[in-house]
């Protein structure tokens, strides 16, 4: 005799949650390949994709994806995605788009724009998504564009994320001459002492 079904807590729940994310994410890329909409995984994604290339045991997961594309291809973008079920918001000025009705903004698609800064006080303005790759299942930013992003938006969680690519060797001194100087102590302060 069966006993009750039994709720995933704890570390399943998280496997989970991060299974969801993988999903979302192919979901969305897929649905813009078949569209041929160009554009590139950035953010926490884009880190996983890179560190993952070292030490998968590195990897850390996120909750969200930011996808990046030029501005004129949005209404392409927002059909495709909508096509495959996604519900699209904007929130706090950013383009957002759910998984379903019932999903949450936290855990959605964020639409950045290539070119554009993503908030009027960055020192810089966002890779064009030529400054991209081919990963192994959808396209990725560059780790040049990508360490660039990071040190010009520098709150906690793109610090850690430079962190985790440092940890793996991807990040390193040598990547202090091809910073402007704002970006470079940003790097400068990381590397010594990655604990601050």
């Amino acid at each position: 005799m069966a006993g009750p079904a039994v709720e995933p807590i704890g570390w399943e729940r998280a496997l989970m949650a991060a299974e969801k994310v993988k999903e979302r994410l192919r979901k969305a890329t897929r649905a813009l390949e078949a569209a041929a909409v160009p554009y590139a995984v950035v953010g926490g994604n884009a880190v996983a994709e890179w560190v993952g290339r070292v030490d998968e045991d590195a990897v850390r997961n996120t909750r969200d994806i930011d996808i990046l594309i030029r501005r004129p291809d949005f209404p392409a973008v927002r059909a495709c995605l909508e096509a495959v079920g996604f519900v699209y918001h904007e929130i706090l000025n950013v383009e957002t788009f759910i998984d379903g009705p019932q999903g949450k903004p936290s855990s959605g698609i964020h639409v950045l724009f290539a070119g554009e800064k993503v908030r009027p006080e960055d020192e810089y303005d966002l890779p064009d998504i030529k400054e991209s790759e081919r990963a192994l299942e959808f396209q990725v930013v560059s780790l040049e564009a990508l360490l660039l992003m990071k040190l010009t938006s520098y709150r906690l969680k793109d610090r850690v994320h430079i962190l985790d690519m440092m940890g793996v060797g991807l990040i390193d001194a040598t990547w202090l001459a091809r910073l402007p100087a704002p970006l470079g102590d940003r790097l400068q302060q990381l590397l010594d002492d990655p604990n601050a």
